[in-house]
């Protein structure tokens, strides 16, 4: 059986409900890889309550969860004191930090749910919620082989690679590639240039399935937001062709976006695509759609 991938949350930064944002989804972010029935849960945004609720409701559904966090801003944390199996006692979560002993993300986790801003205190969640971690060179969990990799961002973060029998799922939201290009400054001149995106980040990437990736700003809105840390949506489109992949979903869409703007700057990915001749299938993440990888 291949991966089933779902995304509950695909926005970036804070959730925007609204008419403008019902065909991309307003949840912050969070995606659900699902093999074999076991689930590994890519961030907690405020999709991650939906999540729950969804959980709940299926039937014969695993007691166990494992939880990825690309890092700790409040985006990708937020929906976790939501996350009704978290309360539940027949319930684990595991919550993976990337090497022995970080146990960072399970802390803030916690402190997130202090009084001082919210009403149920961490101790107080009858589900069992423990720390471990992943390790150098990745981990096998359940039969899948999980790895990760350091990103630029402020305040760092991760991504994720999953891969089972042969299939490859990447987790890539919250990096600013164009900061580690080493033609940086021929591409800002020169949008066209192909983007010399890092050898060990490609060879991560190398081979994906699926790789869900933070393609927030259109080519033209970069060059106002060097340094907030998220790439051109084009320059993970290069990312993509490089390593091999065959499907792209440009995530962690801007807050300020429209579902308008976000399919402009998915027309402006695909036209990158025609230019070279790619096969590279591309599009945006949308809340509640699933894809099955076989």
């Amino acid at each position: 059986m291949g991966f089933y991938v779902k995304f509950w949350g695909t926005r970036g930064s804070i959730p925007t409900p609204g008419y403008s944002t019902q065909k991309y989804g307003g949840n912050t972010s969070c995606v659900e890889v699902r093999v074999d029935d076991q689930i590994y849960i890519c961030d907690g945004g405020t999709g991650l309550r939906e999540l729950g609720e969804d959980i709940l409701r299926r039937q014969n559904h695993p007691k166990s969860f494992h939880m990825f966090f690309s890092h700790s801003h409040w985006d990708h944390i937020q929906g976790f004191p939501f996350f009704s199996p978290a309360y539940i006692p027949a319930y684990k979560l595991v919550v993976y930090g990337t090497d022995e002993g970080d146990s960072r993300i399970h802390d803030l986790l916690s402190g997130q749910m202090s009084s001082d801003y919210f009403p149920v205190d961490f101790s107080e969640l009858q589900g069992q919620i423990v720390s471990d971690f992943i390790g150098k060179g990745g981990r096998e969990l359940e039969g899948v082989k999980v790895d990760y990799f350091g990103q630029k961002h402020p305040g760092d973060s991760w991504a994720f690679s999953f891969v089972k029998d042969g299939s490859k799922v990447v987790y890539a939201t919250d990096s600013e590639i164009d900061l580690l290009l080493p033609n940086k400054d021929k591409v800002n001149d020169n949008l066209d240039a192909p983007r010399q995106v890092p050898a060990d980040l490609v060879e991560f990437v190398r081979g994906a399935d699926l790789l869900v990736a933070d393609g927030q700003y259109s080519d033209e809105e970069y060059r106002t937001k060097e340094g907030w840390g998220h790439p051109r949506a084009t320059t993970v489109v290069d990312l993509a062709l490089q390593a091999n992949v065959s499907q792209l979903a440009i995530f962690h869409h801007d807050p300020m976006h429209t579902d308008d703007m976000v399919e402009k700057k998915i027309a402006q990915c695909q036209e990158r695509v025609d230019r070279v001749g790619g096969k590279l299938r591309i599009f945006g993440a949308r809340e509640g759609v699933e894809l099955r990888l076989d």
